[in-house]
């Protein structure tokens, strides 16, 4: 039995299910944008080493390099925030349901963005925002 003060914070199963969320923009990325690539330069280019450069011009395929970009510049921050959060052993509160607005506004963003959403898309990003500000404020007060 794992009596670490560690085993019961409910911000390592987050992470966790974090990074299922960014092999899910991974994967979007590369599936569209190689599938887009092997209509313009052939399946080779796909296995090869893809010595030559490769910019998406399609919608998904640009939308879906653009929300992982996205994606990857709030990341960091979460799992930072996260992490100390473990540290600090605040397992309730304000990083708690901060940690569940960014994972849940980050989730709903992908469809948002694919679909081009406008307007809606910028609140969930707003939200992922607000959810890395709830976890800041529960580790700083």
């Amino acid at each position: 039995m794992d009596v670490s003060p560690f085993s019961a914070s409910p911000f390592l199963p987050m992470i966790g299910w974090s990074v299922v969320l960014l092999v899910v923009h991974v994967l979007l990325q590369a599936f569209s944008t190689s599938a887009e690539a092997s209509k313009s330069l052939g399946a080779s280019w796909n296995a090869g080493p893809r010595d030559v450069s490769f910019e998406p011009t399609g919608k998904i395929a640009g939308r879906a390099k653009r929300a992982s970009a996205n994606f990857r510049e709030t990341y960091p921050a979460f799992v930072g925030l996260a992490l100390a959060l473990v540290l600090k052993g605040d397992a309730s509160g304000w990083g708690f349901w901060g940690a569940w607005l960014w994972f849940a506004c980050r989730l709903v963003y992908i469809p948002l963005y694919l679909g081009g959403v406008p307007y809606i898309r910028s609140l969930a990003w707003a939200g992922s925002m607000a959810g890395l500000a709830a976890m800041f404020v529960a580790l700083v007060f």
